[in-house]
């Protein structure tokens, strides 16, 4: 059965409405474990579970995400869509924080010297679905998306 966007919006209009989110579970290819070690492990600070030789698994903010080797891997093909003056790295993938976190993360990214495809700003302030957002590529290309949020019942705010 589809839902109209109307009748849609109405079942979820809150993230609070929903039942609890399951972790997902997203493997990416990377073309070095020991600096995916590095760059997930050591400077976003996500633990580290089950691995193999040829993969890794991270604990990414309470989320399933797995490296896994591929050491001929010759970059990714990304395509930028303008978007409030930016161009935003398509394909992306991230999380959402409270704005807390995000800071925190923020902060913490700048000082390390990351370089951001999309520095720390926030969008859309003082509207329905104010967020921090910041992207940035792993070490193997992969881009990266994390927002932030006061509320998370304004994540799918219109």
């Amino acid at each position: 059965m589809t839902l109209s966007a109307r009748e849609a919006k109405t079942e979820t209009s809150s993230p609070t409405d929903c039942p609890p989110l399951p972790p997902f579970h997203l493997a990416m290819q990377v073309h070095d474990l020991a600096i995916a070690r590095s760059f997930y492990g050591e400077l976003l600070g996500c633990p580290e579970g089950r691995n193999a030789e040829s993969w890794v698994d991270f604990n990414f903010f309470g989320h399933q995400f797995v490296c896994h080797l591929n050491a001929k891997m010759s970059g990714h093909s990304i395509h930028y869509n303008e978007v409030d003056g930016h161009g935003v790295p398509v394909p992306h993938f991230g999380v959402v924080l409270t704005m807390d976190r995000w800071t925190e993360l923020a902060e913490r990214l700048t000082n390390k010297g990351i370089k951001f495809e999309i520095a720390p700003y926030i969008r859309f302030a003082g509207e329905p679905g104010e967020q921090g957002t910041m992207f940035f590529f792993d070490p193997s290309g992969n881009a990266i998306e994390i927002k932030g949020f006061q509320s998370m019942d304004s994540l799918f705010a219109t």
